[in-house]
């Protein structure tokens, strides 16, 4: 990476926690403008014709987002004749734009499928705090929530079974995982949990990929890896997945007790049959790896951090540990 790109990242994280800070629209929305201008270098750290396609997708979107956000700010402010309803609506509908929440979703693989892990892993996870932040402090109808929620994990899990792109998959593994975040956005403690531990999972499988080179799933039976690293990789799946007794079964383990206590039981099911059908697309990933045979490849060998495989397969055992700590 070069020395420039550590600015731009500085700036990023500055001008998301100015918009987590922020008290009024105009400095959210400064938030996150300066969060966009920051994010385009980095995805132009390498230019070539793929990161720049990306780039322009990413201005495009959250230009055309913005702008929604600040009219309907203007007007809300002026007091015109439109509807408080309506103008909640649009608010809330060009930040799930932001944050590529269903229906306005399909930038997010196609731009996932252009850039690099690495960039794909920022795209996932810290571009999507702030946002998220705002829609949780907006008092907004629950109607587009719920909408949203079910488009996003439907479309999130559909859309990844056919996908022979690992990062078109992962991003809309990003979209289902979103569905469940905004379900829960009222809840800051919940949501904040769940994207906390999300986060760290992205982050390992990410940097297992990047540093694997592996880019689409027929890569997946030519790798050179021992069996620590399959099961590694393996756990790290499932986890993603939330197959108990993995961490990432915890926080969907808390928004699916957070709706039934809500009384929102269908969209909850519907949640819940949708994680079964990404749990399929990442079993049929680990099926390359497992059940093909490995071409040994002499310029392919990897010698991974055993050390980091280690932490990786306890962070992701640690749930039976909380539970029984939780018995005491």
């Amino acid at each position: 990476m070069k020395k420039s790109a550590w600015l731009f990242i500085i700036t990023m994280m500055m001008s998301t926690m100015i918009t987590l800070s922020s008290n009024n629209w105009i400095s959210m929305w400064m938030g996150l403008e300066i969060n966009m201008m920051s994010f385009i270098p980095i995805i132009l750290n390498k230019s070539n014709k793929s990161s720049a396609e990306a780039a322009m997708i990413y201005f495009l979107i959250q230009s055309l987002s913005s702008m929604i956000l600040m009219i309907m700010v203007l007007i809300s402010m002026m007091k015109y004749s439109m509807s408080n309803n309506m103008i909640k609506l649009m608010i809330t509908s060009s930040i799930l734009m932001k944050l590529g929440a269903a229906p306005f979703h399909i930038w997010v693989p196609e731009m996932m499928s252009k850039i690099s892990w690495y960039k794909g892993m920022l795209l996932m996870t810290w571009q999507k705090l702030a946002p998220l932040m705002m829609i949780s402090n907006i008092y907004t109808s629950s109607t587009i929530i719920n909408l949203s929620t079910i488009w996003s994990v439907i479309i999130g899990s559909i859309g990844g079974i056919n996908q022979s792109s690992l990062r078109k998959l992962m991003g809309y593994s990003s979209i289902n995982h979103l569905g469940w975040m905004i379900a829960i956005n009222k809840s800051l403690n919940l949501w904040l949990m769940y994207f906390i531990i999300y986060s760290v999972m992205n982050m390992m499988i990410c940097q297992m990929f990047s540093n694997m080179k592996i880019y689409f799933t027929n890569q997946m039976s030519s790798m050179n890896m021992n069996n620590n690293e399959k099961i590694n990789l393996s756990i790290m799946m499932l986890s993603m997945g939330g197959l108990p007794p993995f961490i990432g079964f915890m926080p969907k383990w808390l928004v699916i007790q957070n709706m039934i206590n809500s009384k929102e039981i269908i969209i909850c099911v519907i949640m819940v049959m949708c994680s079964l059908i990404t749990l399929m697309f990442y079993m049929r990933v680990m099926m390359y790896m497992f059940m093909t045979y490995n071409t040994l490849i002499k310029w392919n060998v990897i010698n991974y951090n055993k050390l980091y495989l280690m932490i990786m397969t306890a962070m992701n055992l640690s749930l039976p540990m909380i539970m029984f700590m939780k018995l005491i």
